[in-house]
């Protein structure tokens, strides 16, 4: 399958040249990886080999994720992490949304990954499991969830429309990443937006309690809504983040 949209200007993936320690960075559903720069971005800036791929579907149009499955999500960010593999020795893998929902697949499934920092990651989201249980009603494509962020004049770049086939796909995948949490056993630090009107609060402390390892943190995003990243407390999430990257980089 081919995207039938070209790439909205802003939304093209990231790749940085840096150091053995690789920082895989990834977005979240019906965003961009525009979400994901100032992070990246800063991470190179320390030093780093960042990738930040842009998920199939995503960052065109919403006709184009539409047709794409989670698994074509999953396959984008192996793609990426491949990418990273053949630069680096060491990787973290860190993302918002839907990307730290994959940012916990990526764990279950690499081992040697060295450590995860997931931004208000999705696992459940009653709103979209009870939407989806009145299945012949649903339209084709609902409201959009982009943008939820407290700071004024901040925008994500984001799909004005969602499509009920890719919230069946989501749904899928948090289900898939629900069930394997217990594989988890790299070190993880997890940030949890206090306010969040896409991803429930309590999905961050779930993730804590389920994931296996041993070397785990929960940090609250006291000043940001669900694009966290883009919002009042990004600088906590970069310093922070670069502070767990670092103490872990030798593990």
């Amino acid at each position: 399958m081919t995207e039938t949209y070209p790439v909205v200007k802003g939304a093209e993936p990231f790749f940085f040249e840096g150091n053995d320690i690789g920082i895989l960075v990834l977005h979240g559903f019906t965003g961009s990886p525009q979400s994901m720069r100032p992070l990246g971005e800063a991470y190179h800036e320390a030093g780093y080999t960042v990738c930040g791929p842009r998920l199939k579907g995503h960052g065109t149009h919403y006709e184009d994720m539409e047709k794409t499955t989670c698994q074509d999500w999953i396959d984008s960010v192996e793609a990426g992490y491949e990418w990273l593999k053949n630069r680096c020795g060491t990787i973290f893998v860190t993302g918002l949304s839907m990307g730290g929902t994959l940012t916990l697949y990526m764990a279950e499934h690499h081992p040697e990954i060295c450590g995860i920092a997931p931004i208000n990651a999705a696992i459940n989201m009653p709103a979209l499991a009870g939407a989806l249980a009145g299945v012949g009603d649903l339209p084709r494509f609902l409201d959009a969830i982009g943008s939820d962020i407290k700071k004024p004049g901040v925008k994500e770049l984001a799909y004005e429309k969602t499509p009920a086939a890719s919230i069946r796909q989501l749904v899928q995948l948090m289900e898939r990443v629900k069930t394997d949490l217990h594989k988890i056993t790299c070190p993880a630090i997890l940030f949890c937006s206090d306010e969040d009107h896409v991803v429930p609060p309590d999905n961050a402390p779930f993730i804590y309690d389920h994931i296996a390892s041993a070397d785990k943190e929960l940090v609250r995003l006291p000043d940001s809504y669900h694009v966290a990243t883009l919002d009042n407390d990004r600088q906590k999430i970069i310093d922070t983040s670069l502070a767990f990257f670092k103490k872990h980089a030798d593990r």
